[in-house]
């Protein structure tokens, strides 16, 4: 059997309670964006798609000695912004700053040791974002767009820990996908 899967740090409260006061502002926009619902909203490290349930015990013990080398990472909110641009957008997202060059390291060390069970490899640097909503059309109010980008350019948080890794199970449904954890990991290291 297989399981569609991510490894993900759920947000903390902080950080969430702003998350959901963009999403409810975002949401009022004619913007025509499938936004993703607050609690659904994660911090996203590896998309790992679809994987065996007969490998998750072995992929756990990867990830919990790659757990095990690394401190827990201090973030904070910064701004909003498009993929790949506003021109052209297809996701409006939440930035992140802090601890961004390490959690990039702890990224490319988990991808390094799923590599065997088949998890594809992202090329692209890591750049830690929360995916606010994804375009169902090319942008046509670019308007609101510009209204949407000027309101939350300056969106911060307070620098918050994430100290519990996770691996979630997703399951898309009709009205969206349900994410359940499944496993976790603390960080204990000192990288």
């Amino acid at each position: 059997m297989e399981i569609r899967s991510f490894l993900a740090f759920e947000l903390p409260l902080e950080i969430k309670k702003i998350v959901t006061r963009v999403f409810e502002d975002s949401r009022r926009s004619s913007l025509d964006v499938r936004w993703v619902r607050p609690d659904g909203i994660h911090l996203t490290v590896v998309f790992m798609g679809n994987v065996k349930t007969e490998d998750l015990e072995a992929m756990g013990n990867e990830i919990g000695m790659v757990c095990s080398d690394f401190s827990p990472f201090q973030i904070a909110l910064k701004g909003i912004g498009c993929f790949p641009n506003s021109r052209n957008p297809r996701v409006v997202w939440l930035g992140l700053v802090g601890d961004v060059e390490r959690m990039s390291r702890f990224r490319d060390r988990l991808q390094k040791q799923l590599s065997p069970f088949g998890i594809q490899e992202e090329k692209r640097p890591f750049k830690p974002h929360l995916t606010l909503g994804r375009f169902k059309k090319a942008l046509r109010d670019e308007a609101s767009l510009r209204k949407l980008m000027e309101k939350h350019k300056d969106v911060t948080s307070l620098v918050c820990t994430l100290d519990e890794f996770m691996l979630f199970k997703s399951d898309l449904k009709p009205g969206g996908a349900v994410y359940t954890k499944m496993l976790s990991w603390p960080l204990s290291g000192t990288d």
